[in-house]
């Protein structure tokens, strides 16, 4: 089972050209996590993510 742990969120109103969510995910992975940026629709947010898998696997 894979798990997924929000890291932090970004409103999806932001300004035209501006990408902080994909920005402060690429800083995550440049410090090594495998971090990635999914849309949360219900709350209208785009949400900087790591997965991370059991103990046992």
């Amino acid at each position: 089972m894979n798990r997924r742990m929000v890291l932090e969120r970004f409103p999806a109103g932001g300004p035209r050209g501006s990408w902080p969510a994909e920005e402060f995910a690429q800083a995550r992975r440049s410090e090594g996590q495998q971090a990635e940026v999914v849309m949360d629709l219900a709350s209208d947010a785009f949400l900087v993510i790591v997965r991370a898998r059991e103990a046992s696997d």
